[in-house]
């Protein structure tokens, strides 16, 4: 049965005896990217990291310059042993919650890796419903190399959806605000109305949609 147990920050030597304890050759690391935002699908990515190649200044996507995630993105998957990026869509996110379509994107993202790991490392506190031990790990993006690695592929992955967005809806200011909350993208939804990739689950949009009603 896979583990439900949740590491926190203050527990980063328990990481070793993981994979002493698994025997694990195969750890993959999972994150994702969008789950705040008022538009968009939510993504998720997997990666198993190659001990022979090493990759420099993985950290939290959060933490990471625009210029710097790109770089390293393309390096993740040039040199892991192999990566995997799913979405859960914004029908599927105001069909499930926000929280059930990102498990959903994980789980996606896991299958959908060339290898089968031996153990998923998971950044936050809940776990998606996966056939092999997992443990989730609270700040795992900033704690474990291959959970930094997901999160800039998940985080570059959403940013570029945002940007290809922007040019077909110029008036949300998709490429600035990358769907989030701001002051500026509430005034674009009151002005223009929510459009096709917004979430009507979330309460600005719904809000709108019942004054507009």
């Amino acid at each position: 049965m896979p583990s439900k147990k949740s590491l926190s920050a203050e527990q980063p030597a328990l990481f070793d005896s993981l994979h002493l304890a698994h025997g694990v050759a195969l750890v993959a690391g999972v994150d994702e990217a969008g789950r705040g935002p008022l538009a968009g699908p939510v993504v998720a990515a997997a990666v198993i990291l190659d001990e022979l190649q090493p990759i420099a200044g993985l950290a939290d996507s959060k933490k990471l310059s625009p210029k710097r995630r790109l770089a390293l993105y393309d390096e993740i998957r040039a040199k892991a042993l192999c990566c995997s990026i799913a979405e859960a869509s914004v029908e599927e996110i105001d069909r499930l919650n926000i929280l059930q379509a990102t498990l959903l994107a994980m789980v996606r993202a896991v299958q959908g890796l060339r290898l089968k790991p031996r153990l998923t490392l998971v950044d936050g506190n809940r776990l998606p419903a996966l056939d092999m031990p997992a443990q989730a790990i609270v700040s795992g993006d900033a704690l474990v190399p291959a959970i930094s690695a997901a999160s800039i592929l998940a985080k570059v992955q959403r940013d570029q959806w945002c940007e290809r967005i922007a040019a077909d809806y110029p008036q949300y200011g998709f490429a600035a605000h990358k769907g989030y909350g701001t002051a500026a993208h509430l005034a674009a939804l009151r002005t223009h109305g929510p459009c096709a990739h917004h979430r009507r689950s979330f309460a600005p949009v719904a809000q709108l949609l019942e004054r507009a009603a």
